[in-house]
């Protein structure tokens, strides 16, 4: 296969979750170094801007403007048509859906290359057959499609590193009513995915109280759907403790959580978008895992813990525990969370 022409614009079809967004920088990175003087932009949903805004790699972000599940063949088509003026060279489709890869064809986009997913012949021109064992992880599979079919990554891959505005942070303290005068641990409750990535709300809750306890405060960060977890985990705590507790879930854009975390002192996760933003903005970083495998979306940094059960029935990759015990998160046990955290923080919170 020849190699396309470097020197016209590049077309990445976006995936749809916030993890999967922050792992795609690794082939972003890939393609920059690949081809250096063809810029990238980034067809995706509208709330994931915040985050290729903040990858320099990336030129543009353009809105997906029609929503998940959604063909609308005929708006797809006008979409496909006004980025035909950009003159791209080739299309990477990350999604393995079908609808997914129909932008590049009505763009007129010469090369448009992906895995094969949902039967795409005709769509993808160079469509690749996914080897799960030569690839086990997710962004081993964004990484290969930069490459020629076949070809052996690089030893280390290029990691996620997202650019904060710190220039902000003033001013978003007093919005929120935060102070940086403490250590700030953020916990990150919610898992968009399901309830058998989320760890319970009174483990979160004893892991706050350590904290508190040594002299940090600690920050929830989450969605709209995260508040009540949220509210429970600051309920939990005992009274005197809760003035230290502050609940951002619900209450931030995805810009601001972004450019907030940056400025925690260590974060503990459930596997969510947030712990790879965690591990992309460099923090110390406890990972939780319940129903999903560290062995196929793990954070992609030097500076993580991971902590999990071995029990039989792992991995599942369910959203709701389909034996209906929940034991994974359950009997995963506050303490070890708050002993990977004193390993990653030179012992500053301990149980």
């Amino acid at each position: 296969m020849s190699k396309p022409n470097s020197s016209r614009r590049t077309l990445i079809v976006g995936p749809s979750w916030v993890g999967d967004m922050v792992m795609a920088q690794s082939l972003f990175k890939l393609l920059r170094q690949l081809y250096p003087n063809s810029e990238i932009d980034v067809l995706a949903p509208a709330w994931s801007r915040p985050l290729t805004e903040r990858m320099p790699e990336v030129a543009d972000s353009i809105d997906m403007p029609l929503g998940h599940g959604q063909v609308l063949l005929a708006e797809r088509y006008r979409l496909g048509r006004a980025l035909a003026k950009r003159d791209y060279s080739r299309a990477y489709v990350l999604p393995n859906s079908l609808k997914s890869a129909l932008v590049p064809v009505f763009a007129g986009i010469e090369t448009r290359i992906g895995w094969r997913g949902e039967m795409r012949f005709g769509l993808l021109n160079d469509i690749r057959k996914l080897d799960p064992k030569r690839y086990p992880l997710m962004v081993e599979r964004f990484a290969a499609l930069a490459f020629e079919p076949g070809a052996s990554l690089p030893d280390v891959l290029p990691r996620p590193e997202l650019h904060v505005q710190s220039e902000t942070l003033p001013a978003l303290c007093v919005q929120y009513g935060l102070t940086l005068q403490q250590s700030v641990l953020a916990l990150c409750p919610g898992a968009e995915f399901g309830p058998a990535k989320q760890w319970p709300a009174e483990h979160y809750a004893a892991v706050a109280a350590s904290a508190i306890a040594a002299g940090w405060q600690v920050w929830l960060f989450g969605s709209e759907k995260d508040r009540a977890v949220a509210d429970s985990i600051i309920t939990a705590l005992a009274k005197s403790d809760r003035a230290y507790c502050v609940s951002l879930a619900g209450r931030t854009s995805l810009a601001d959580a972004i450019d907030l975390m940056s400025v925690t002192a260590a974060v503990v996760s459930n596997d969510s978008g947030l712990m790879h933003i965690a591990a992309a903005l460099g923090r110390p970083l406890v990972a939780v895992y319940g129903s999903t495998s560290p062995g196929f979306t793990p954070p992609l940094s030097d500076r993580v813990a991971v902590v999990s059960q071995a029990l039989d029935c792992q991995p599942c990759f369910k959203r709701e525990c389909p034996l209906e015990h929940l034991r994974c998160l359950r009997e995963l046990e506050p303490a070890r969370v708050v002993a990977a955290l004193a390993s990653l923080t030179d012992g500053a919170i301990s149980g």
